[in-house]
């Protein structure tokens, strides 16, 4: 029989809380991490969005100079995240070489690289750091993570665009049930408000256009909405063996009780409209958390805020509970937070493990139109209580390139 895997410790860096508590208790009060930029190059740049959802507390507040120098900020983001959850975990004295890590970014280093591409052109390449390609690796955060915790079962990075961090547990569940670990720390994070990545996004059409009102931009399922918000930052889980976890006697927030990852196999950016790639990625994650439909209570949806994205989850959520898709308390917490790209499903995975462990289910803001083609029981005004005894709760991401990763958590 496969070996139990719970989560025992949290971390996170966001825009509604630079810490877990802090942004647990704004997901339920129903913050709006977004605002208005005031870098110089967004009037440089004549860039179309103005606005974007940077963390709260700023990493150069919570490590050291020479820590900060070293690493690109998703880096950063992910080595905060990451210290939080050990911290919160208990662990202490363990055997590192059964200790991984899987922590995944969408797009990594970009920060590093664009100014260090404008170092090479305006100094020349003599004034190119040397830690450049360290720091812009995609592998940097897990890296990073990996030595600043002494894990040695391995350092691995899922890049799967916005499914990247749901992916990375999805990773961190098979290393344990393989024997391959006792322990992992899984997690994703992301620092891309940039110019760069916002121009292309906007040049897609995928952000949205509101300048004007930045809080109420971010609006998953209502009619209204206009694509997503950027947003940046990490979350970090600690997965553990349940029998690893019962003989320290640690606490546990919840089961980390299956996972899965499919492929749309359909377009590069859009989702499969009829949503069957997610619909396999749905069913698949219950059978390997062998989950009875009637057990979950609660979804933390993917649900960008983007015209076409939104639609295909509803569709495949319908497609998998059928009638009890009515029964489900939706959060959509990126009303909240923006999209954290490949640092989204970790940050939303700590979100859902609290829904559990708390049974509350956080809120969605913005919506005061809800699309009739998305009938859904979106937890709104206030956090929904959930019900008493043994539940279980999904996140659900997808990134483009037709990625599609669940995580399926139960109580403990």
């Amino acid at each position: 029989m496969a070996r139990k895997v719970v989560i025992t410790g949290l971390g996170a860096t966001t825009p509604i809380g630079g810490d877990v508590p802090t942004m647990w208790k704004n997901a339920l009060k129903g913050v709006s991490g977004a605002h208005t930029l005031t870098e110089e190059w967004v009037a440089k740049y004549e860039l179309p969005v103005h606005f974007a959802a940077h963390v709260t507390t700023p990493a150069s507040e919570v490590l050291t100079r020479v820590e900060a120098k070293r690493l690109d900020p998703s880096s950063q983001f992910a080595v905060i995240a990451a210290r939080e959850a050990w911290k919160d975990s208990g662990l202490e004295d363990i055997d590192n070489d059964r200790f991984a890590v899987a922590f995944a970014t969408g797009i990594g280093g970009v920060w590093t690289l664009l100014d260090a591409w404008d170092t090479l052109r305006e100094k020349g390449p003599r004034r190119v750091l040397p830690m450049t390609v360290p720091m812009l690796m995609p592998n940097g955060a897990a890296a990073a993570v990996s030595l600043d915790l002494g894990a040695r079962a391995g350092a691995h990075t899922p890049v799967s665009a916005c499914a990247s961090g749901t992916e990375a547990l999805h990773q961190g569940l098979e290393l344990i049930r393989s024997g391959k670990a006792d322990v992992v720390m899984a997690g994703g994070a992301e620092a891309a408000i940039h110019p760069l990545p916002i121009a292309a996004f906007s040049s897609m059409q995928a952000l949205s256009r509101r300048n004007d009102d930045p809080e109420h931009a971010s609006r998953p399922y209502d009619i209204s909405r206009d694509g997503f918000v950027m947003g940046e930052g990490a979350g970090a889980l600690v997965l553990e063996a349940e029998e690893h976890a019962l003989a320290r006697g640690a606490r546990i927030y919840g089961e980390l009780a299956g996972t899965s990852v499919t492929a749309d196999a359909y377009h590069i950016t859009a989702p499969d409209p009829e949503g069957l790639g997610a619909t396999r990625a749905l069913k698949a994650a219950l059978f390997d958390a062998r989950a009875q439909l009637e057990d979950v209570v609660h979804v933390n949806a993917h649900a960008t805020s983007t015209p076409v994205g939104d639609r295909p989850e509803y569709t495949a959520l319908r497609a998998t509970f059928g009638d009890h898709v009515d029964n489900l308390a939706v959060s959509a917490t990126k009303s909240q937070t923006g999209h954290l790209l490949g640092a989204s499903g970790a940050v939303e995975a700590v979100m859902t493990v609290l829904a559990i462990y708390e049974r509350q289910a956080p809120v969605t803001i913005n919506l005061e139109n809800q699309d009739p083609e998305i009938p859904l029981d979106v937890v709104t005004g206030k956090p929904r209580i959930l019900p008493a005894g043994d539940i279980v709760a999904l996140s659900n991401s997808f990134g483009f390139g037709g990625h599609n990763a669940v995580v399926v958590v139960r109580n403990h």
